[in-house]
């Protein structure tokens, strides 16, 4: 499990703007924030695939350098995941993407289940597949997605991006996706009745995009 905060880094400033309630007002720099953080997400896993040589012509004569052999496929849920999966596409800008829509429904006591309405994906089968929500909560979202993806593929490698993440969201994930492997912002380890992440950053969703009715 890789957690970003661990290091002294500029990313730091911006987990920082991302849960700074006065820089939240200011939506386009939320977005542009977890986009930074996507990219450096991406920059760090590109680390893990597999590479071959490659020969470049120059100008001037023949380079050699290491390439990844194929691209992954970036998922994302939306809305709330997009910033940070514009980050994540910024560097494999020749990934494949793949898209769920999945939402909480509330029930009157206060509980709730995953519901899923929208989902698209290129093939998987024998592919990495990188799946970015920025809040991972009580990961039953996450979980429920990742399962959906590879219902039909077997998938090489399995990689989870999110900004903040909880304890509880991160146990779930373990214990379920046990081959999965965390890329995380920061651990928080409390969340309230209702499953928000504290402190956490709020809802990433209307912060990127606006209130939702």
């Amino acid at each position: 499990m890789f957690i970003l905060s661990q290091q002294n880094t500029i990313a730091n400033h911006f987990l920082a703007e991302l849960r700074n309630v006065d820089v939240q007002t200011d939506s386009m720099r939320f977005r542009r924030n977890m986009e930074r953080l996507g990219e450096i997400f991406a920059y760090e896993i590109s680390k893990t695939l597999t590479y071959e040589e490659f020969e470049v012509q120059t100008p001037l004569g023949l380079a050699n350098i290491n390439l990844t052999k194929s691209q992954p496929v970036l998922a994302t849920i939306l809305r709330a995941g997009l910033p940070l999966h514009q980050g994540l596409l910024n560097y494999f800008d020749k990934a494949d993407s793949a898209f769920i829509a999945a939402y909480r429904k509330t029930q009157k006591n206060g509980s709730f289940t995953i519901k899923m309405e929208y989902f698209s994906t290129p093939d998987l089968e024998g592919r990495t597949l990188i799946i970015a929500d920025p809040m991972l909560a009580t990961g039953q979202s996450m979980v429920l997605c990742c399962k959906e993806l590879m219902a039909n593929y077997k998938i090489k490698d399995l990689h989870i991006v999110s900004a903040i993440a909880s304890q509880v969201g991160v146990a779930h994930v373990k214990a379920h996706l046990p081959k999965a492997k965390l890329w995380l912002g920061d651990i928080d380890e409390e969340m309230t009745s209702k499953a928000y992440i504290v402190p956490g950053l709020g809802d990433a969703g209307d912060l990127a995009f606006g209130e939702k009715v």
